[in-house]
């Protein structure tokens, strides 16, 4: 697998095979094939090629949080009060640990350093996660958090213009 971030030339098949595998990572090859007209053989190998290329990282199965009852999403927003790449590094280690972290983002522009996107069960799961979790990683100087009352947009495909 490349880690290089050379953006990688697409036909219209890799393309189309893209867009249908971001809506269906689970489409046989023979219909995957069908949608986008070429024949099995050569559709697999292009999907192996785009795996191999590393432009496809994985397949997952995309679950319903509610169902599972985490119906609590909260935006975090994290300062830290040191820039140094050890601190980074180890908050980058321990956020990394917490399973109701869903994405942990280094950002700019902002008093805050880092934005994370949590779920949790409720109010009481997540107190337990801000006060027992998150504010007792070292270097953490203050935290924001903002409730997210409802998903506007909520996607995983990529735009491949």
């Amino acid at each position: 697998m490349s880690n290089d971030a050379t953006p990688i030339r697409l036909d219209r098949y890799d393309r189309r095979i893209l867009e249908i595998l971001q809506e269906d990572g689970r489409i046989s090859n023979q219909d995957l094939a069908e949608r986008i007209g070429l024949s099995p053989s050569p559709c697999l190998r292009r999907v192996r090629a785009l795996e191999e290329s590393g432009l496809i990282t994985g397949y997952r199965a995309l679950l319903d949080a509610r169902r599972l009852g985490l119906t609590l999403m909260a935006l975090v927003q994290i300062s830290m009060d040191r820039h140094t790449p050890e601190r980074f590094a180890r908050f980058d280690a321990a956020v990394g640990g917490l399973p109701e972290v869903l994405e942990c983002l280094l950002i700019t522009g902002r008093e805050a350093d880092y934005q994370l996107k949590v779920v949790v069960h409720d109010m009481d799961a997540y107190q337990e996660l801000l006060l027992n979790k998150l504010t007792r990683i070292e270097g953490v100087s203050g935290v924001q958090s903002s409730f997210v009352l409802r998903r506007v947009v909520d996607r995983t495909n990529l735009p491949l213009g």
